[in-house]
């Protein structure tokens, strides 16, 4: 234990923490047992709870943005002349 110094011996005086609380309600979902374990299995490689990886899930296909811009992409007809990655491609062209 380190000597106490002038000021009076080594303590812990404050303790200073700021908390996020976010509301939740706990629910059930049942799943089949290969549902379950493929879960669980992306949940272990991942790093993150099951819960975070469904909560996930949710908000990414049920609760998603409506995006700025609606209406096709591209439309075209016959055989593609390029991969999805070289698709600027088509601005090196003259």
């Amino acid at each position: 234990m380190p000597a106490p110094t002038d000021h009076g011996a080594d303590y812990l005086i404050c303790v200073n923490s700021l908390l996020k609380l976010t509301y939740m309600v706990k629910t059930q979902v049942y799943l089949r047992e290969e549902e379950l374990e493929a879960l669980r299995e992306a949940a272990n490689r991942s790093g993150r709870s099951v819960a975070d990886l469904v909560r996930d899930a949710i908000r990414r296909v049920w609760l998603r943005p409506e995006r700025e811009h609606n209406g096709p992409v591209a439309l075209w007809e016959g055989e593609p002349k390029r991969t999805s990655s070289e698709h600027d491609s088509v601005y090196d062209e003259n």
